[in-house]
C-alpha cells in the first residue's frame, strides 16, 4: 500500500450478515450465494469462504471465469453459471464441474449435446426483463424435448425478479413463470430458484420454489428489518494541502476558489472507480464531513478543508453502507454500481 488507499473488507460481518440471512429463511433448502463481480466488489476467496462458512450450500457466478478462480479453492463445491457459455467451453465446465444455464432453444441447439449429458443444467425462464432466458411455454417444450430425447438431466429451473419495488410487476413475472411452466411437473426438478435479495427479502416463498439466490443482502446494502452490518469501507489520506487564494482547481478549471481556501490532494481518482461525477459529494476527515470539488483526477482528487486537517490525515471516501447510500443517490445510481465500481488497483485488506 505504497500510496496508502484501499478498501477495508468487514468479514466477521459478512460471515454474520450470511448466517442472519440463511437462518432468516430458513423455508428455502437451497441457499445460492452469488458472488460475482468478484463479490459485489468485495473481492478475493475469502469472502467466498465466509459465504460459505454462513451456510450457503450453492454459489452462482457470471461468467466461466469467476467459477474458474473459485475451483482454484473449492473443487466440488456445486457453481451455476447465470452467463452464457459457448459450446468450445463445455468441456472446461465438465472438467470443473460447473453447472450451466440454458437460456434459450437457439443456444440450447448450437451446444453439443453428447457433452451436455456430462453437466448439471439449470433452465433460466425470461418472466419480464427481457436479457436472458426461455421466454414461452412453446420454447420451453421443445427445449424439454431435445433434453429428454438426449437424456440430458435438468437439475435446476429459475427466473430473475427485475424490480421487486413494485408489486404488480413482480406478481406478473410470478404468473408468468407459472404460465410458462405449466407443462413442466416442477416436483420432479430438484432445484427450483427465484432471485434476487431484494424479491426473497420482501415476498413470501411460494410453494413450488426451493431456492433463492443472495447477493447485495451478504453485505447489509438492502432496506430491512434484519438490521444487516456493512462490510466495505474505502481509505485514502491526504498528500499536500495548497492555501489557493482566488483562481481555480483542478482541470477545465471547473471549481472557482472565490476566497482563501484550503485544499486537500488525495491519492485517488477515477481510475479507481471515483469517477468525476463525485465531485461535490462528501468524504470524512477526522470524523468531519468535506466536500470533493473540482473535477476528479484519473488518480486523485480534490478536497475543500479547514484548519483541522493535515498532510497525512486519513480520508474515509467510503465509510459505510449508509454513506454507501448518500454517494449513489449523489450519482443519481445503486448502492451495487458504488462498491462494484471500485478498481482492481485499490488494495483489499481483510478486517
Amino acid at each position: 500500500m505504497f500510496r496508502k488507499t484501499y478498501a477495508e473488507i468487514n468479514l466477521s460481518n459478512v460471515l454474520a450478515n450470511t448466517q442472519k440471512l440463511i437462518t432468516y429463511l430458513k423455508d428455502y433448502n437451497y441457499h445460492i450465494g452469488v458472488v460475482k463481480a468478484d463479490c459485489y466488489g468485495h473481492d478475493g476467496i475469502k469472502v467466498v469462504k465466509k459465504i460459505i462458512e454462513g451456510g450457503c450450500n450453492y454459489l452462482a457466478v457470471a461468467t466461466l471465469e469467476e467459477a474458474l478462480a473459485i475451483r482454484k479453492y473449492y473443487r466440488t463445491f456445486p457453481i451455476l453459471c447465470l452467463g452464457v457459455i459457448s459450446n468450445e467451453d463445455l468441456k472446461v465446465c465438465i472438467k470443473n464441474q460447473v453447472t450451466i444455464s440454458i437460456t434459450s432453444l437457439n443456444y440450447l441447439k448450437s451446444l453439443n449435446y453428447k457433452l451436455l449429458k456430462k453437466l448439471r443444467v439449470h433452465l433460466k425462464i425470461n418472466t419480464g426483463m427481457n436479457r436472458l432466458g426461455i421466454s414461452s411455454e412453446d420454447e420451453l417444450n421443445e427445449v424439454i424435448k431435445i433434453l429428454n430425447d438426449n437424456a440430458i438431466h435438468i437439475e435446476g429451473i429459475y427466473t430473475h425478479i427485475y424490480n421487486d419495488s413494485n408489486q404488480k410487476d413482480t406478481v406478473n413475472q410470478i404468473e408468468k413463470f407459472e404460465k410458462i411452466t405449466k407443462g413442466l411437473d416442477l416436483s420432479k426438478i430438484p432445484i427450483i430458484h427465484f432471485g434476487a435479495s431484494g424479491y426473497t427479502l420482501k415476498y413470501p416463498k411460494l410453494p413450488y420454489v426451493n431456492g433463492c439466490r443472495l447477493g447485495i443482502a451478504f453485505y447489509g446494502l438492502i432496506s430491512n428489518e434484519l438490521e444487516l452490518k456493512s462490510t466495505f469501507s474505502l481509505y485514502s489520506n491526504v498528500i499536500q494541502i495548497n492555501e489557493v487564494n482566488g483562481g481555480t482547481v483542478g482541470y477545465n478549471g471547473s471549481y472557482k476558489v472565490q476566497e482563501n481556501e484550503r485544499i486537500a490532494v488525495v491519492p485517488i481518482g477515477y481510475a479507481d472507480g471515483i469517477i468525476r461525477q463525485n465531485t461535490g459529494r462528501n468524504v470524512y476527515i477526522n470524523n468531519q464531513k468535506y466536500p470533493i470539488v473540482g473535477n476528479v483526477c484519473m488518480d486523485m482528487l480534490f478536497v475543500r478543508v479547514d484548519n483541522n486537517v493535515n498532510v497525512g490525515d486519513v480520508v474515509v471516501i467510503i465509510k459505510d453502507n449508509e454513506h454507501v447510500m448518500e454517494i449513489a443517490n449523489h450519482l443519481k445510481t445503486i448502492s451495487y454500481e458504488v462498491i462494484c465500481s471500485i478498481g482492481k488497483r485499490i488494495p483489499r485488506i481483510y478486517k
